[in-house]
């Protein structure tokens, strides 16, 4: 079976209730808490290429709000938006899951059914 690898943050109430959904199923994962062990810039633009930067990045969060105006129109480029959100993970909408070669943004039961996930 393809390891399943979810990234997030574990205090996050939409992970806890993705993580509750596949240990409901039985499915086996990872489980990469980006607020904790960090997540790498490159890895962030490789999610962007399969589910695009604007569905990667969190803008209606408080951390966005917070941001200056100049880091948010640097966030407008790909590689200025995933350093913003490898310094500030919880920029990052979530849960982000790898399966193999499918990475899926949010947890919608529908999508992960299909992905094979639950």
């Amino acid at each position: 079976m393809t390891k399943i690898e979810i990234y997030g943050i574990a205090s996050c109430d939409t992970v806890r209730k993705a993580r509750k959904a596949l240990d409901a199923a039985g499915t086996a994962y990872e489980f990469h808490d980006y607020k904790k062990a960090g997540i790498e810039v490159d890895r962030i633009l490789g999610w962007a290429e399969t589910q695009g930067m604007d569905r990667l990045l969190n803008r209606r969060g408080t951390t966005w709000r917070k941001l200056d105006d100049d880091a948010k129109r640097a966030a407008e480029d790909d590689k200025a938006a995933a350093a913003l959100m490898a310094d500030n993970p919880s920029l990052i909408k979530r849960p982000v899951v790898e399966h193999g070669d499918v990475v899926l943004v949010g947890f919608d039961e529908t999508e992960w059914q299909a992905a094979g996930l639950l």
